[in-house]
């Protein structure tokens, strides 16, 4: 019972004091997404010669939308698989507030940033040098901000503005934090931190594959569980870039809306986990840190 309490005091007093930053740096992360999702969708669907090193950045850019572009200008066929592929691996979802908010240390996340879009950038040539482009017709009754406004609580709504979006934003996670945050409290509270990170951490690849699952869910508490576990020291460096990798947000659900050809998502999604998986054991085997 003691273990519940001290859980319970020790979660909701952390999760109350991540609040204020979570607001403001959502309200930052809804102002960018106002101003340069539409220009970036653009730029991505006019600039083919530079759309790997071009997508593997902007998906840097944590906006709610972006993903879901990229799914639409794929089914369309206005960029290739690598294209996409780069911008899913870059995409950070809710890694960077979660990360700012509990003050990590600006270097370790451009660190992070730094090393996903090296990766997103590669990976996207392999994808490309590797299969054919296939492109398909893009299916005008898909409206996939449909998509994005129901995971995200209306980052379009016109009337709330983005400080209504950024309010809707910070309950969601804030909700999301101390969920996850209780669970995890409770878990090394009765099987002990060290008994777990061991466990993580004596077979790498199947920490990695693990994060990667996670990472396939496509919502944001995907990257809520895969950060915050690594905010605990469950995880490794490559266990976390693993599961961010593999969490492309509403990308993949836009994937599946958008494009007629199934067998074609599954591939993508397969492709998606093992790039993911591998990055990630490559890192934990190299020894980096961020």
């Amino acid at each position: 019972m003691a273990v519940i309490i001290d859980s319970l005091k020790d979660t909701i007093k952390d999760t109350v004091t991540l609040i204020p930053f979570l607001f403001i740096t959502y309200l930052v992360m809804e102002w960018l997404e106002d101003k340069t999702e539409d220009q970036s969708v653009a730029m991505l669907s006019r600039i083919k010669k530079f759309s790997h090193v071009l997508g593997a950045g902007i998906g840097l850019i944590p906006q709610c939308g972006f993903s879901a572009g990229a799914a639409s200008l794929y089914s369309g066929g206005v960029i290739t698989a690598g294209t996409l592929i780069a911008v899913f691996l870059s995409t950070s979802d809710e890694m960077i507030p979660i990360f700012i908010s509990s003050s990590v240390a600006p270097a370790t996340i451009g660190r992070i940033l730094a090393a996903k879009f090296v990766i997103a950038f590669i990976s996207g040539i392999i994808v490309d040098a590797a299969s054919g482009v296939i492109r398909y017709g893009f299916h005008a009754d898909k409206h996939i901000h449909d998509l994005c406004e129901r995971e995200h609580c209306g980052c379009e709504d016109e009337e709330g503005g983005i400080v209504h979006s950024a309010f809707i934003h910070t309950l969601k996670i804030t909700g999301f934090i101390f969920v996850i945050s209780l669970a995890l409290s409770l878990i090394m509270g009765f099987a002990g931190k060290e008994t777990i990170a061991s466990m993580l951490s004596a077979v790498p690849l199947l920490g990695t594959i693990f994060t990667g699952i996670i990472g396939l869910i496509p919502n944001c508490a995907a990257s809520v569980v895969i950060t915050q576990m690594y905010l605990e020291g469950l995880l490794t460096c490559g266990q976390l870039m693993g599961g961010l990798l593999v969490g492309a947000g509403v990308g993949l659900l836009v994937l599946f809306r958008t494009n007629n050809h199934h067998k074609e998502n599954i591939a993508i999604t397969a492709t998606l986990l093992a790039l993911g998986v591998c990055w990630g054991v490559i890192i934990d085997i190299l020894g980096i840190t961020f």
